[in-house]
């Protein structure tokens, strides 16, 4: 191992920033959850002592201390050096500083438009066949990982530039245990079984779903997962592809379909808390609180990973509140089609320690150090399960491990006039009343305004 150097650069003022190896958050060959066999023999190959690598990405606060636990132990292995930086604004930052000719080793970013866009202008280094195959291989829903990942370079043609690394569920279903318990309600594992308990809760007397849209100047967006995912269990991988990029207008009758599935759910007045005409006014930050009511005033509550953070303070996941997986409909061979979203690691300035992260991300030790810990999920099938930090995540990585499919969040992809504007306020005017095909020719005609 390289402790010994380490520990005398990172104690060197002139390494300020530096993410160092003595600051391993898990002492090596102690914890079993982890695979360690992966982090030596990932030692044994590299020795890159003396080198530095910058890496750019979009996390701060907690985030960066995470992503820091992680770091260290790719310092301690490879013997580089790490210097990790973020901005409020690092969207627009990596732009500046890939265009000026001073971009940081690695960028990591959320946005595979942003990506695109870097990738288009030669500013990426392809990441080779090998890795475009080990991804293939090693991750659930594999091909899924490859297309995300790959985008047209300077000179047109599609190469792998962008390796998915930490990704986020949004095919989740909330709910309160003890509610279902109650009422003799059991997770439904269809579709189908979806809509036959909404009926059932209805028949009961109850309320099934709580469902809001508000989000201030970004008001209508949780529709626009909804419309989603019921595009990925309606249509094909493929549909849902050529719809966010507009190769299929949104008037195309799969997408039409898709909003009046989420309308299904929502404009009936029976089935959300409100009635729906509360669905559009309601905050979204609010809505999931009819769930804790007493009695409930709703049973059920789409929503990403994230939501628990809105939930009654002291709220135990997996005791007061769950989460099942947004079923698929049994009656289409669609698979397991799984919504999200994540980060992807590319190479902005190549060079030895730069292939030799990307080396290191396909470690399981890379994923599992961040598992242990909070808010990191992955489809990599060789980290451990059991290294997740509670049961939600570890339930949220398995979601991802028996998915078929993986989509990155639609309107993330679209223009963001489109994605981030008129997506938005078309859903608010369908949750008003206006039909899906009204709707969706709106959108339509402003996405063919900025073409």
């Amino acid at each position: 191992m390289k402790s010994t150097l380490l520990a005398t650069v990172c104690a060197s003022a002139l390494v300020s920033g530096a993410v160092c190896a003595q600051d391993l958050k898990f002492a090596p060959g102690e914890d079993a959850r982890f695979n360690w066999a992966s982090y030596e023999d990932y030692a044994a190959k590299y020795n890159l002592d003396g080198q530095t690598l910058t890496v750019f990405g979009p996390w701060r606060g907690e985030d960066q201390a995470l992503v820091e636990s992680m770091l260290a132990y790719f310092t301690a292995a490879s013997g580089v050096t790490v210097k990790y930086s973020s901005s409020e604004n690092y969207e627009q930052q990596i732009v500046i500083d890939t265009q000026a000719g001073s971009p940081p080793d690695i960028a990591v970013l959320p946005q595979p438009g942003l990506i695109a866009d870097l990738a288009s202008k030669g500013l990426l280094t392809p990441l080779g066949d090998e890795t475009q195959g080990w991804l293939k291989d090693n991750y659930a829903a594999g091909d899924s990982w490859v297309s995300l990942g790959t985008y047209k370079g300077k000179d047109g043609a599609p190469a792998l530039y962008a390796f998915p690394y930490k990704i986020d569920v949004k095919s989740l279903v909330w709910y309160v245990p003890e509610n279902f318990e109650d009422a003799g309600y059991e997770v439904p594992q269809t579709m189908e079984e979806l809509k036959a308990l909404t009926e059932q809760i209805v028949a009961d007397g109850g309320t099934p779903w709580c469902i809001g849209l508000g989000s201030g100047g970004a008001t209508g967006w949780p529709a626009t997962d909804w419309v989603e995912d019921m595009m990925l269990r309606t249509a094909s991988p493929e549909t849902y592809d050529k719809w966010v990029s507009n190769e299929i207008p949104f008037t195309d009758p799969a997408v039409v379909g898709a909003i009046d599935e989420f309308g299904w759910f929502a404009r009936n007045d029976k089935f959300v808390d409100g009635g729906a005409a509360a669905v559009a006014t309601t905050d979204f930050r609010d809505s999931p609180k009819g769930l804790f009511a007493s009695p409930p005033k709703c049973y059920m509550h789409h929503q990403a990973s994230f939501i628990p953070s809105f939930f009654p303070e002291g709220t135990k996941l997996g005791v007061d509140a769950d989460f099942f997986y947004m079923p698929a409909y049994a009656g289409k061979d669609l698979g397991k089609p799984v919504l999200g979203a994540g980060t992807l690691a590319m190479i902005t300035k190549d060079g030895e320690a730069s292939r030799a992260f990307i080396e290191w991300l396909k470690t399981p030790i890379a994923h599992e150090v961040w598992m242990a810990q909070s808010g990191f999920l992955t489809p990599f099938k060789a980290a451990n399960p059991e290294a997740y930090g509670n049961g939600a995540l570890k339930k949220q990585g398995e979601i991802l491990l028996n998915s078929t499919t993986f989509r990155f969040d639609g309107s993330d992809l679209m223009p963001g006039k489109i994605g981030a504007g008129a997506f938005w306020t078309g859903m608010v005017d369908y949750a008003g009343g206006k039909s899906a095909a009204d709707v969706a020719a709106a959108v339509q005609a402003e996405w063919d305004a900025i073409k």
